[in-house]
């Protein structure tokens, strides 16, 4: 007996620096999936105050409705009757995020996430780098560096708090390359 067999659970992680377009390319994902006629649902992290209460919504201005939530949890309580999960800004969300979208996959979701791979050290941040382990897809995308115009994939933070979390825009970070990102580390060091 040959019976073709489609099992469609899948977990994709759109990661990068800060203005990488991350959430474009949530947005894009999952526009799609709303064109194809998929019954889908976006969470967002109760951390992450940039954007109104039921969007999310890229530095280009597109924008997608979107359930915040605290804590990852609760995401597998609000999916029942869905084909697809997003998940924006992952790095906020706990560790218990991997075996939730592990879950969700293996339950035959497909599960889209979206977050900074790195923190404003360069160090990887939350629950992505384990996510980016168990994806069958990684996309890394990267913003321009301010000072060289090359590729930037690190997220410089501005000021010198030292809170892991600091919710910010352009006031707050800028994306830099690895050798501009490096030299202006090493000189707050000093």
């Amino acid at each position: 007996m040959n019976k073709k067999y489609e099992f469609k659970g899948r977990l994709e992680v759109v990661c990068g620096s800060m203005f990488s377009g991350k959430t474009e390319e949530l947005i894009r994902r999952i526009k799609k999936v709303e064109l194809a006629g998929k019954k889908y649902k976006v969470f967002r992290p109760k951390t992450d105050s940039r954007s109104p209460n039921n969007k999310i919504i890229s530095h280009a201005k597109n924008e997608i409705s979107a359930t915040i939530i605290s804590n990852s949890e609760e995401i597998l309580k609000n999916c029942k009757g869905l084909d697809v999960i997003g998940i924006d800004e992952a790095q906020f969300f706990e560790q218990s995020l991997v075996e939730v979208c592990n879950t969700l996959a293996n339950d035959g979701y497909r599960v889209i996430v979206a977050g900074l791979d790195m923190d404003y050290e360069g160090n990887p941040f939350g629950p992505m780098p384990n996510l980016m382990a168990c994806a069958e897809e990684v996309k890394k995308v990267h913003a321009i560096c301010v000072e060289t115009g090359n590729s930037a994939g690190y997220s410089f933070r501005k000021e010198k708090s030292k809170d892991l979390v600091l919710i910010g825009e352009k006031k707050e970070y800028e994306p830099l390359s690895r050798e501009v990102f490096i030299k202006k580390m090493n000189k707050r060091k000093l």
